[in-house]
């Protein structure tokens, strides 16, 4: 039988401690006789969540079928004499309406369906103040985790740095690291009695206690995967992590949305990241025997995605795999909190001629429709002249066609209110420098309307505001969210300069009322000139 799973919390780690430890090449606590056993580990996880409980329009994956998968995993480990465990790498919070209007309740109450065994925090579990992340754990019937997050005054651990796992004299220790960035990922108000500590530093000091106890160490992160440790301006991620620490048998990844179809083996750490949403489940099978831990099998498992293929000369779309049918009683508690803001989400508010692309391959690296549609919609709300925004603030596109309420919620889920400060003009000169230089492919860069800006070696070397020369004296309003007004995402901060101003107008209403105003939108209105940011080498004539 599949012996029922246990864990402590590290306040009583060193209450457990065995009388005798028999020590090994890989200093195991399990008894020497025990440790000739075979043992079969399975490992389940998932990542970047985000507000996805429930199918898309599309059937395609949600939690009840995820749960039928799961169960039918768990039943064939059973069988096996085998051990299971059910790992989130963190970021459930901000995505879909309808979570997000009822707090990530569906997804925990969802995850606590599906018998998770641990979480660790993400950086979008601080888009609301840490008060409600600390609500939400009173919901989970898991254990969250995160060994980095301080408490500034206290200078105590916000949440448990790791948990042990028993499986017949076996013992998996699952530790949890959130990343660096979400110090300027999320408002810094949410954080401002919080330190998040390098994940590095902490990791060198907390694995080999962990090694001392522990025959399998877990790490549980969100980090980021960024192939070959190059990580530019991010925190680092999975990849630097395993390579600078010793002893972390596995890592369990999120935050870069990665969907790794093998492991990447570094410095002998099994790495793995599921892409986003649900979409797949990762399964990883482990076989441990004398001090040695091996990987027999990997494979993400997609849940009821679909392809498009030609039948009868005609296309239509397949399962991937075959159809994985939905727990009936999953569904039926997560169809109660779909169903609370049908009416009100489902409610056509406007319609476009064409599809506002909002994938983030395309908004953090260029130039974009949707990018000028918001950023005007602003800049008309408050009067202002340019308008500034982070790409991260942009999660998804609006469709060809009618446009609902829901749509526009996908698009701005964090609710960030529009700012207003009024800048000379070589303050709005410096201003902008810092925004265009924002790293590509990165949730900093900047969508701006109403400037064209001239570079040269990144500096500014020519601004245009309106169509008329930036002049030095002239004051001009900026319109930005309130995150990076706060300084998110690396930005100047700007909430304490004496002209600012808190409109306290939520962006996706902005949106809302843009688009119910201007209807039917038209694609061609939006489309980027390629002349907001144009870039010279030095010496060529700007004027």
């Amino acid at each position: 039988m599949l012996m029922k799973k246990q864990y402590m919390h590290a306040v009583c780690l060193w209450l457990f401690l065995p009388a005798v430890i028999c020590f090994t090449s890989m200093t195991s606590a399990v008894d020497c006789k025990e440790k000739k056993r075979n043992y079969h580990i399975t490992v389940l996880h998932t990542n970047d969540h985000h507000g996805r409980f429930w199918k898309n329009s599309r059937k395609e994956y949600g939690m009840a079928a995820r749960k039928t998968l799961i169960d039918s995993i768990r039943a064939e480990v059973e069988l096996q004499g085998g051990f299971l465990l059910l790992l989130d790498a963190g970021d459930m919070n901000t995505g879909i309406p309808e979570s997000k209007m009822l707090n990530a309740k569906p997804d925990i109450e969802g995850m606590n369906l599906l018998g998770y065994d641990a979480m660790v925090a993400g950086n979008h579990e601080f888009d609301n103040p840490v008060e409600m992340l600390l609500l939400q754990k009173t919901w989970m019937k898991f254990p969250l985790l995160s060994s980095n997050i301080y408490d500034k005054l206290t200078k105590k651990r916000v949440f448990d740095p790791f948990v042990f796992f028993h499986f017949q004299g076996l013992k998996i220790a699952v530790f949890g690291l959130t990343t660096e960035d979400t110090v300027k990922q999320c408002n810094p108000e949410n954080i401002r009695n919080l330190e998040f500590a390098n994940t590095i530093d902490i990791s060198k000091k907390l694995v080999p206690q962990l090694k001392t106890d522990a025959d399998i160490v877990i790490a549980l992160v969100h980090l980021g995967y960024y192939f070959n440790g190059k990580h530019g301006q991010n925190a680092p991620g999975s990849v630097s992590l395993a390579r600078a620490v010793e002893g972390i048998d596995i890592i369990v990844d999120a935050h870069t949305h990665t969907a790794l179809e093998q492991p990447d083996i570094q410095n002998n750490t099994i790495i793995v990241q599921a892409g986003e949403y649900g979409k797949y489940l990762g399964r990883l099978d482990l076989e441990y025997t004398e001090g040695k831990l091996i990987q027999k099998a990997y494979e993400l498992i997609p849940v009821n995605l679909k392809k498009k293929t030609m039948e009868n000369d005609r296309v239509v779309e397949v399962h991937v795999r075959k159809k994985i049918p939905e727990d009936l009683e999953t569904l039926a508690v997560l169809s109660t909190y779909q169903e609370a803001g049908a009416d009100r989400f489902n409610m056509i508010i406007g319609s476009s001629n064409a599809e506002f692309t909002g994938g983030r391959e395309i908004v953090r690296s260029g130039e974009s429709s949707l990018g000028n549609l918001l950023c005007r919609a602003a800049m008309l709300k408050t009067s202002a002249d340019v308008s500034v925004m982070n790409s991260g603030g942009i999660r998804a596109g609006l469709p060809s066609g009618n446009i609902t309420y829901k749509d526009v919620l996908k698009v701005s889920p964090f609710g960030n209110t529009i700012c207003t400060v009024n800048l000379n003009g070589e303050e709005l000169r410096a201003y902008l420098e810092k925004a265009v230089n924002m790293e590509r492919d990165t949730g900093a860069f900047a969508q701006i309307s109403g400037a064209t800006i001239f570079l040269a070696e990144n500096k500014i070397m020519r601004l245009m505001v309106g169509g008329e020369k930036m002049s030095g004296s002239r004051k001009y309003k900026l319109v930005i969210p309130s995150y990076i007004a706060a300084g998110g995402d690396g930005y100047p901060e700007l909430s304490s300069h004496k002209s600012f101003v808190d409109t306290g107008f939520v962006d996706a209403d902005v949106l809302k009322n843009y688009i119910s105003k201007n209807s039917p939108l038209k694609i061609e209105d939006f489309i980027p000139e390629n002349d907001k940011v144009r870039r010279y080498q030095s010496g060529k004539s700007f004027y």
